[in-house]
C-alpha cells in the first residue's frame, strides 16, 4: 500500500514537471520571437564636441516597437559625425544629438545656428563663484559712468543688458556633466550677433558681473537700471549732525527767598510802685 502511495506521488512530481519545462520553452520561444533591430549605441561616455569613431560605437538588438526616433541601424553611417550633445555608454546615437554632415569637431559644433560664441574676462566674484557652468544660464550687468546732460556730471549706473544667454564654455572645458564649481578667468557664452555687438560694448564701457538664474525660468524682465541717487533713496534718510558748539543754558531763576520774619522789640519791664513795660 505503501508502495502505490510512492508511486502515485512520484508519478505526479514527473507531470508537474514536465508541464512547467513545456510552459518554460513556450515562454522562451515568444519571447524570442519578438521582432528586434540593430541600433547604434554608444561604447564609451563620450563628450560633445568629438567627432564619432568605430572604437566608441556599437550595436544592440533594440525591440522594433521601442526604436527612437533619429535612431541609426549602421555605425558606419554616424562614423565621423561630430556630438552636439554628450552621450552615455549604452545610449543610442540619434540625429538631433549630431551635427550636420561635414561639421567639424570643437565647439564650433556645438553653437546653436544663427547663434555665436563669445568670450568675456571674469574672476571668482563675476563669475558667480565658479556655478556659471557650461549649460547654465546668465544675466549680464554692467556697471559703467552714465553720460550726462551739458553742465551736468555723469552718473554711475547698474544696468542688466544682457538675459537668459547660454554658457557654452568655461576656461577650455564644455562639458555639461560636472556640476562641481570651477573658478575659471574665462566664460564663453552663446549670443546673437546684434548681443554680442552689444555685450562688446558693455565690457569696453565698465565692468560686467554675470548673475545666474534658474534654468527652467525664461522670464525677461526690462529694468531702468539703478544709478547712486536712487540707491541712497532706498536707504532710510539719516539725521544731519551738526558741528556747532552748544548753545549756552538758560540760567534756571532762582526762588525767591523768604523774607525774614521782622525780629519783635526787645522790651524791658521795670517795676517801680507801678508796674510799667518799657520797650525799646
Amino acid at each position: 500500500m505503501r508502495n502505490l502511495k510512492a508511486l502515485a506521488f512520484m508519478a505526479l512530481a514527473v507531470m508537474l514537471g514536465l508541464a512547467a519545462a513545456v510552459y518554460a520553452a513556450n515562454w522562451v520561444g515568444q519571447q524570442g520571437g519578438i521582432a528586434s533591430n540593430k541600433v547604434v549605441v554608444a561604447s564609451v561616455d563620450v563628450q560633445l564636441g568629438n567627432r564619432l569613431n568605430a572604437q566608441m560605437l556599437s550595436t544592440v538588438d533594440w525591440p522594433s516597437a521601442s526604436v527612437p526616433p533619429g535612431a541609426f541601424r549602421d555605425v558606419k553611417e554616424v562614423e565621423d559625425r561630430v556630438l552636439r550633445t554628450a552621450v552615455l555608454r549604452g545610449e543610442p546615437i540619434l540625429d538631433g544629438k549630431l551635427a550636420p554632415v561635414g561639421t567639424q569637431g570643437g565647439l564650433s559644433a556645438v553653437i546653436a545656428e544663427g547663434k555665436r560664441a563669445m568670450t568675456v574676462r571674469v574672476n571668482d566674484v563675476v563669475g558667480v563663484a565658479g556655478f556659471a557652468l557650461p549649460g547654465n544660464y546668465v544675466d549680464v550687468v554692467v556697471s559703467a559712468q552714465q553720460t550726462a546732460a551739458k553742465g551736468e556730471e555723469p552718473r554711475q549706473i547698474s544696468k542688466t543688458v544682457l538675459e537668459h544667454v547660454l554658457v557654452l564654455a568655461v576656461a577650455q572645458e564644455a562639458s555639461r556633466d560636472d556640476t562641481k564649481p570651477k573658478v575659471v578667468n574665462a566664460v564663453t557664452l552663446e549670443l546673437s550677433l546684434e548681443d554680442a555687438e552689444k555685450l562688446d560694448l558693455a565690457r569696453s564701457v565698465g565692468s560686467l558681473s554675470l548673475v545666474l538664474r534658474n534654468q527652467m525660468d525664461k522670464k525677461m524682465v526690462a529694468t531702468k537700471g539703478m544709478t547712486k541717487d536712487e540707491l541712497w533713496e532706498l536707504k532710510q534718510p539719516l539725521q544731519p549732525v551738526s558741528t556747532a558748539a552748544p548753545a549756552p543754558a538758560a540760567p534756571r531763576p532762582q526762588a525767591p527767598r523768604p523774607r525774614a520774619a521782622a525780629r519783635s522789640s526787645e522790651c524791658v519791664e521795670v517795676i517801680n510802685a507801678q508796674r510799667t513795660l518799657n520797650c525799646f
